[in-house]
C-alpha cells in the first residue's frame, strides 16, 4: 500500500520516470528519453516503489513489465501529467519572434532535404530564438512518440492512423528518374525500357521494398533493382558511374540536382509509367491541437509546403 504521509512529499519528477518506464519498457531506453543515466532512472524507480508501496515493473528478459496495479493505474498517471503539459504550454502568450520554444520533429530521412532549409530559413524570420531538432521515429510508434510528448509532430507518407493522431495533406508529390547525363535512354525512356533497365532501390528499413516498389505491386508490376542502398546522396553518387536508373519523387529531385557541385552530371526524365503520387503528411497529436506554439508551428509548416 501506497504510504500517505509519503505522498505528500512525493517529488514529481519520479512521475517522468515512471511514464517513461511505462512506455519504453526499458531502463536504458527510458534514461536515453529522459537523458539522464541508467543508474538515475534505477535510483528514481526504487525511490517511487518506497513511495508507493509497490514494485510497478517486473523485469522480464530485456523489458520491464507492468506489475497488475501499475497497469491499471499507469494510464490514469500519464494521462493526468499529459494534462498538466498541456496547462503549462499554455502559461502566458506565445510571441514568436522572442520565444525560445524548441520544436521536436519527427521526420523520414529522405525528406530532410527537402524541409529542413526551409525550415531553418522561416524560423531564421520569423522566430529567431526559436530552435528545432530532427529526430528518426519508427512509424510503428508514430501514435506513441506524439502522446508521450517525445516529438511535437512528424513528417510521413500518407499512413494508415487514426485518432488521437490527427494529420492533414502537406504536398501530393509526383515521382521522376534520375540518370546520368549521356545516358543511352536520356531522350528514349519508355515504358518497357524503364523495367526492362536495372535500378538502385533506397531504402533505410533492413529489408522490404521501397515505397515506389509498392506502388507498381498495386498494379502488377516490378523492376530490376541492381542495388540497394540506405539515401538518396549514396544513390546519387552510384548513378554518375553507372547506367542505372533512380526514381525518385519530384521534391526531392531537386534538391538532389541542386546539391551537385556538377550539375551536368545528372539529368531528370518524367516517369513513362503512371504511378499513384505519393502525399506528403503532417500528423499531430490532438493533445496538441490548441496549443499556441504548435499551432502556430504547424501554420508555418504548411505555409512553406504552399510553394513547393
Amino acid at each position: 500500500m501506497a504510504d500517505v504521509s509519503k505522498i505528500q512529499h512525493l517529488d514529481l519528477n519520479l512521475l517522468k520516470v515512471f511514464e517513461s518506464i511505462y512506455h519504453e519498457q526499458n531502463m536504458s531506453r527510458a534514461a536515453d528519453v529522459l537523458h539522464i543515466t541508467p543508474s538515475a532512472v534505477s535510483h528514481a524507480l526504487k525511490r517511487l516503489r518506497e513511495y508507493l508501496g509497490d514494485p510497478l515493473f517486473q523485469r522480464s528478459n530485456n523489458r520491464m513489465l507492468p506489475t497488475p496495479a501499475c497497469q491499471r493505474m499507469a494510464p490514469q498517471i500519464i494521462d493526468n501529467l499529459t494534462r498538466l503539459r498541456q496547462i503549462l504550454q499554455h502559461w502566458g502568450e506565445f510571441q514568436p519572434f522572442n520565444s525560445q520554444h524548441h520544436f521536436r520533429l519527427g521526420i523520414h530521412y529522405a525528406l530532410e532535404p527537402s524541409i529542413l532549409p526551409r525550415l531553418a530559413k522561416k524560423l531564421a524570420e520569423l522566430a529567431p530564438k526559436a530552435t528545432f531538432s530532427s529526430v528518426k521515429v519508427d512509424r510503428e510508434n508514430l501514435t506513441r512518440e506524439l502522446g508521450a510528448g517525445h516529438i511535437d509532430m512528424a513528417f510521413d507518407v500518407a499512413l494508415p492512423i487514426k485518432p488521437p493522431v490527427l494529420h492533414t495533406k502537406l504536398i501530393d508529390g509526383e515521382f521522376c528518374v534520375l540518370m546520368r547525363k549521356g545516358h543511352p535512354l536520356e531522350n528514349n525512356l519508355t515504358e518497357n525500357s524503364y523495367f526492362t533497365a536495372k535500378h538502385i532501390g533506397v531504402s533505410n528499413r533492413p529489408s522490404g521494398d521501397a515505397a515506389e516498389d509498392f506502388l507498381f505491386q498495386q498494379q502488377g508490376l516490378s523492376r530490376d533493382i541492381s542495388i540497394r542502398c540506405q539515401n538518396y546522396y549514396a544513390a546519387k553518387a552510384m548513378l554518375k558511374e553507372s547506367d542505372l536508373l533512380l526514381t525518385v519523387p519530384y521534391m526531392l529531385s531537386k534538391e538532389l540536382l541542386a546539391d551537385s557541385k556538377r550539375p551536368n552530371d545528372l539529368t531528370e526524365v518524367a516517369i513513362p509509367v503512371r504511378l499513384t503520387n505519393i502525399e506528403t503528411h503532417l500528423y499531430w497529436h490532438k493533445n496538441t491541437q490548441d496549443d499556441e506554439a504548435l499551432s502556430w508551428f504547424r501554420g508555418v509548416v504548411q505555409s512553406m509546403f504552399e510553394t513547393f
